[in-house]
């Protein structure tokens, strides 16, 4: 075989090396996950950020030509995922399916979830339907990661294949397989929502900010998925950037909680907010109510905490041991029966969460059922509670700061 030929097949046109291709592959996966998260996740599938038409264009062509997704299928199967999150009807729930099968076969399941033709018409509108979108993306989505393969051949040779297959799986592995999977079973968790989302670092980097999930679970529609000081989103950092440019208008972000000193009496103001943040409202009962109880029923005991009540059947508290096996949640109900004190607690906090989940009750209706609920705390004797309902009672919003 001819040596021009030979060198031809093995780097291609450019002939680049090792590190000029290590860099190709980065920056095209970057782009890939930035067009994912910032096009699809935050602006197509929340309405959070609205980009510039052109810049919009080449979010859905980078997606069409890198991953074969169209933008309607991955939407609905989204909205889907947070309608029924950790139900049987979750596309993607580590729960239901097993984390093995969500991290491993997080592409197959996707696939199960396309072919559900119903849910996609239900979930996916507003998404584009122009002429490019009929005729070229939605029936011919495969054309486009084929498309990058051949100039990848001719541009890089059988080194472009390699850099191409790689890429091909980069999507898949980390949105379907990590975020999708671990992102509900293992990390930190700044808000105990009704799921199991975690976020797996404060340093939302590597894939787009996607790490934050638990943060976004939390504030769906928010453009910033950092919520804490010490949290970084490089999604959001993108974002803000194109902003400056005028390519991206944010339309959202999760509203600032404010506490209010010396409010006697619980207002609109503080229900607004209430609702706005009833996840980090259950964050702190949870925090400066249950835990100190806990603990002092362990010096009551004469006991370590881990002693009195293990690990597992802590976190269980968080949510009437929900995720736990039947066996594991009798034995924690049994425990919390046998403790009148932590059985108050936990019925205080049954009553303010199904004030606060209640879709069809009148605004004046559950505002004095919110008054009821902070009197009869207050009269309880429970010091924590009393702090806990004080300061529940001066909560407000405040614009979120940038």
């Amino acid at each position: 075989m001819p040596a021009p030929l030979l060198d031809f097949l093995a780097g291609g046109l450019l002939q680049f090396g090792f590190w000029p291709l290590a860099l190709l592959f980065l920056v095209a996966t970057q782009l890939t996950i930035l067009s994912v998260t910032l096009y699809l996740h935050r602006s197509q599938a929340h309405r959070g950020v609205d980009f510039h038409p052109l810049l919009a264009h080449v979010f859905r062509f980078w997606t069409w030509l890198t991953t074969s997704m169209i933008t309607r299928e991955w939407v609905a199967i989204h909205r889907k995922h947070h309608a029924k999150c950790e139900t049987e009807d979750d596309p993607h729930s580590p729960q239901f399916k097993g984390i093995s099968t969500v991290f491993w076969r997080g592409v197959e399941l996707y696939r199960e979830a396309r072919a559900q033709r119903g849910d996609i018409e239900q979930y996916g509108k507003g998404c584009p339907d122009d002429w490019i979108e009929r005729h070229v993306y939605t029936p011919h989505a495969t054309l486009g990661p084929t498309l990058l393969l051949f100039v990848m051949f001719a541009l890089f040779g059988f080194a472009g294949v390699a850099v191409w297959a790689l890429q091909m799986a980069w999507i898949p592995f980390w949105a379907a397989g990590v975020v999708n999977g671990l992102g509900h079973w293992w990390g930190y968790r700044n808000f105990e929502t009704t799921d199991t989302a975690t976020n797996l670092t404060p340093w939302g980097v590597w894939i787009g900010g996607e790490e934050l999930h638990n943060n976004h679970h939390a504030f769906p529609s928010s453009a910033k998925f950092a919520l804490r000081r010490w949290e970084f989103d490089i999604g959001w950092a993108t974002i803000k950037g194109l902003e400056k440019l005028g390519l991206a208008k944010v339309l959202r972000v999760a509203p600032s909680l404010d506490v209010r000193p010396n409010i006697n009496v619980p207002d609109t103001d503080t229900m607004r907010a209430l609702l706005a943040h009833r996840f980090q409202a259950m964050t702190d009962y949870q925090r400066k109510v249950i835990k100190p109880a806990l603990r002092e029923e362990a010096r009551a005991a004469g006991e370590k905490l881990r002693a009195l009540l293990p690990r597992k059947l802590r976190k269980g508290l968080v949510d009437d041991g929900r995720w736990l096996e039947p066996e594991a949640r009798q034995e924690l109900q049994q425990w919390v029966e046998q403790r009148p004190r932590i059985h108050t607690l936990i019925e205080y906090r049954a009553r303010l969460t199904a004030l606060l989940e209640a879709r069809s009750q009148d605004a004046s209706e559950r505002l004095r059922q919110l008054q009821a609920w902070c009197h009869e705390a207050e009269a309880s004797g429970i010091r924590a509670l009393q702090e806990y309902s004080a300061r529940l009672k001066g909560y407000s919003l405040q614009t979120a700061r940038a």
